[in-house]
């Protein structure tokens, strides 16, 4: 199962290297996001500080959602659905390869946005651990919802607008806990930043159970 999932994974991110779409368009545009962002708090470096973790979500949050859609319209266009279902490997095995790959783009974006929050916003650490455990929790709950919802809109011609629409909600409680973890890890507020860490663990293990189970009914019906 192992050799299959990291087989996914490799064709998935072969294809994103030839293209350079993660961080040849979609970081810059996710970047001039937290710059736009700067800009609309005046450059007023108290605000910038105190909001620094969730503007980095969010600008994480748009830019991952660009990723996620790209990737399965990838998929779609060039009728590799069709392949899937066909294919020898493993419903759970799609589903944990595509997650990998997607781990690892949103992870690189991750780095990039989060040189540019501390390039724009003047953060400091005080927290090295938690903010490393929360990105890593963060980016693993964030592919493997990604592709859970990604495939149930695959096969939808209004797939362009559908996904962003069902997948945005699920993302929000991530959203708000890793903000609230960076927060914490920043020095900025003084929570139970772990524990909102541990909650996007719980979430990433809750939707890797139902993509283990449904994914292969999904793609059956996309």
């Amino acid at each position: 199962m192992l050799a299959e999932i990291l087989l996914v994974a490799r064709k998935d991110l072969r294809v994103e290297w030839r293209a350079k779409i993660a961080l040849g368009q979609v970081a810059p545009l996710a970047l001039l996001i937290l710059v736009v962002l700067a800009f609309a708090l005046d450059a007023n470096s108290s605000l910038l500080e105190l909001g620094a973790g969730g503007l980095y979500w969010v600008a994480v949050l748009y830019g991952g959602t660009l990723l996620i859609q790209r990737s399965f319209d990838v998929e779609t266009d060039d009728g590799n659905m069709d392949a899937f279902r066909m294919s020898v490997i493993g419903a759970p095995s799609l589903f944990l390869g595509k997650s990998l790959a997607l781990f690892v783009q949103i992870g690189l974006l991750e780095l990039v946005l989060g040189s540019g929050v501390a390039v724009l916003y003047n953060v400091r650490v005080v927290d090295w651990g938690l903010l490393l455990v929360a990105a890593v929790a963060g980016t693993i709950a964030f592919s493997v919802c990604g592709v859970l919802w990604g495939v149930m809109s695959a096969g939808l011609r209004v797939r362009a607008t559908l996904l962003p629409l069902l997948l945005v909600p699920v993302l929000v409680p991530i959203l708000l806990a890793g903000s609230r973890a960076f927060e914490t890890a920043l020095g900025v507020r003084a929570d139970a930043g772990w524990t909102w860490a541990s909650l996007m663990l719980v979430i990433a293990a809750v939707h890797t159970a139902i993509g283990l189970g449904a994914f292969g009914f999904l793609l059956e019906e996309g």
